[in-house]
């Protein structure tokens, strides 16, 4: 391997070079082989005694150089100031078969950006990251990847005493939103001249083949940040997905879903769901993270505009993301009614219109998101309302007269204009299965005892969340009522 750790080459303003700090008896949990095979990955490495060594914290190979960077944020609407990689340790970046790729471990001991934290991670929380990121990427959004996870008998201490366990996550970058912040906080002339290189930095390695003007390649830079982000947060929505800590230090500069803590995949559609229990206000709720990441894009404008220095040119970067947002989701979720987007204003409209009602209705009886829309697509393509699969729809609905008042207009609507091809790709855009909190939370009872069979089982079901695979239907099959009572905070 030949690593390259272009981040570090920034200097010490950026990153501060720390060893990750050893646990006792580490062992596997999980282990990602395909991932490894298409980052390029020598073989063995998830196999070998060392691999296990280097992804628990306990040794380096040569030519790694681990570093925890610095960044400052805005935490649940108020400015925190300086954070920083306080239980992440990035161990190098090299060069792979479709491009640079970042190795980092996620609870490997302290930084110096731990702050009051003890730098681990526990076993719960490492479990529920790897499932979820694999979840994301096979369900085709974009997001940071899990590598493995290994775990140790070291005791860490949340709201209970747990066993410690790391996570190792690779993406091409993690710099984020706050990485901007952080040095447009720093007084001059450091701070603007570490802003300006870091722009420069992203620029050059993330977004060199952008053509962004050479009068403002910073106002270009603000406009695909945004453009990706409004993309991100549409797929978000479209499969029910809450992240229940959208802070600007978890907002990636790539649009990749970032940091996997108190997150959630809806079961009954409820907008206002809060999915992180230390989110007091619901400032994260699902039907706000829109606004709240056109917010946190708003603090990224205000921290490049030193370097863009024209208010004008950064509001219109900015106002991007209200069009690409509302493109992007409409055509996600008409996508799910196998609809296409019609040119025709009127046309368009009513398909919106009835998609909005669709919704409305959904959310009246809070019916479970992801298994309406799967059983939708098996009827869609069946002409009759009285067949077996519309019959399957209308028997989630309490109100049925409200529900046969739009499945006729939907019907109405498919026979009028029909599109084989996107009633049939229905199946590939709506999943059968979703890492839902109770799935995960019973993976993680077994891995407790020493029994990670249940992460393997989901981990290689969710690959392929859009295939039938009847012999795990059960695990798309509604919540048990103990389900509602799971808490995920921030510890998570």
């Amino acid at each position: 391997m030949t690593w390259i750790n272009r981040f570090t080459a920034l200097g010490p303003a950026f990153s501060a070079q720390v060893l990750p700090t050893p646990v006792p008896q580490p062992s596997w949990v999980c282990r990602n082989f395909q991932l490894s095979h298409s980052l390029g990955l020598p073989p063995d490495w998830l196999e070998n005694p060392e691999g296990l060594a280097v992804f628990s914290g306990n040794g380096l190979w040569e030519g790694m150089q681990a570093q925890a960077s610095v960044y400052s944020g805005h935490q649940f609407g108020h400015w925190a100031g300086q954070l920083g990689d306080g239980r992440a340790l990035c161990l190098g970046e090299y060069e792979g078969p479709q491009g640079a790729v970042e190795i980092q471990l996620k609870g490997a001991g302290k930084t110096p950006f731990s702050r009051m934290g003890d730098g681990r991670a526990v076993l719960r929380s490492s479990i529920r990251e790897f499932l979820c990121s694999e979840a994301m990427a096979g369900l085709g959004i974009p997001t940071t990847r899990a590598l493995c996870i290994t775990s140790s008998p070291k005791p860490v201490l949340r709201e209970e005493l747990e066993t410690a366990s790391i996570v190792t996550r690779t993406a091409p970058s993690f710099i984020r939103f706050g990485h901007f912040e952080h040095f447009a906080n720093e007084p001059a002339p450091s701070g603007p001249a570490h802003l300006r290189q870091l722009a420069d930095f992203v620029i050059q390695h993330y977004f060199k083949d952008e053509n962004f003007s050479t009068s403002n390649p910073y106002a270009g830079l603000l406009a695909h940040v945004t453009s990706r982000t409004a993309k991100l947060i549409a797929q978000w929505q479209s499969v029910g997905f809450c992240h229940g800590v959208m802070n600007t230090d978890n907002m990636s500069i790539l649009g990749l879903t970032l940091d996997y803590g108190p997150f959630q995949f809806l079961d009954g559609f409820n907008p206002q769901h809060i999915c992180n229990h230390s989110d007091h206000q619901g400032r994260y709720a699902y039907g706000r993270q829109a606004q709240v990441a056109y917010w946190n894009l708003f603090c990224l404008g205000q921290a490049l505009m030193p370097l863009i220095d024209d208010q004008d040119l950064a509001v219109k970067a900015l106002e991007t993301y209200k069009k690409v947002f509302s493109e992007n989701w409409s055509q996600c979720f008409l996508g799910k009614l196998g609809l296409q987007v019609q040119e025709d204003e009127a046309a368009a409209l009513e398909d919106q219109t009835l998609l909005n009602d669709g919704l409305e209705m959904l959310a009246k009886e809070q019916v479970d998101f992801s298994i309406f829309w799967r059983k939708l697509s098996h009827a869609a393509s069946k002409t009759e309302a009285s067949s077996l699969e519309w019959q399957a729809v209308a028997d989630m609905f309490i109100d049925q007269s409200a529900w046969v008042g739009w499945r006729d207009r939907y019907l109405s609507r498919l026979q009028s204009k029909p599109s084989e091809a996107a009633v049939k790709k229905m199946l590939s855009i709506n999943p059968k299965y979703v890492l839902r909190n109770h799935l995960a939370e019973a993976a993680i009872q077994k891995s407790k005892l020493g029994d990670h069979s249940e992460v393997e089982t989901l981990f290689k079901l969710l690959q392929s969340p859009f295939d039938e695979q009847m012999h795990f239907d059960h695990y798309a099959n509604l919540p048990p009522d103990w389900a509602a009572q799971i808490e995920i905070s921030c510890s998570s």
